[in-house]
């Protein structure tokens, strides 16, 4: 499984706004430069997030982006389907009328487990856990320092 710039940049974009929730709506721009992601790119992915309701815009001088729900309420699952497509890994794990090797094949299980396992790990790891790791990861470098 390899997955898409979609998918890794988008999840860091949402990852960027859970965040800074705190501080409000966050702009596209900042979002972008913090991810060393061209604004351009960032506005589609976030685009496409939006209309997933994964993420809402706030207009105004102080507008930006935020997310739609609590990190806690937001699993990695949702923004898969969003930009990489909730069709599995194999055709042929979705519909097998698209392979005349369905009924003898004995990778296609496999394939259907292995898809199965990935979706149930990116449904049981919310933007929460995402955050968690983010600030323990922030103070094990910054004992480096001290």
């Amino acid at each position: 499984m390899k997955l898409t710039t979609k998918m890794r940049y988008g999840t860091r974009a949402m990852l960027d706004l859970a965040l800074h929730q705190e501080r409000g709506p966050v702009a596209l721009k900042d979002i972008a430069q913090r991810q060393e992601v061209s604004a351009k790119y960032m506005e589609r992915l976030l685009a496409a997030l939006q209309g997933a309701n994964l993420v809402k815009t706030v207009r105004g001088r102080r507008g930006g982006y935020t997310l739609s729900r609590p990190p806690e309420q937001i699993n990695l699952r949702e923004i898969y389907d969003v930009l990489e497509g909730a069709d599995g890994f194999v055709d042929c794990t979705i519909d097998p009328q698209s392979c005349h090797r369905s009924a003898t094949c004995v990778t296609q299980e496999v394939w259907a487990q292995l898809c199965a396992a990935c979706m149930r790990i990116l449904e049981e790891t919310t933007l929460a856990d995402l955050v968690q790791r983010a600030q323990q990861k922030q103070e094990a470098s910054m004992m480096y320092y001290i």
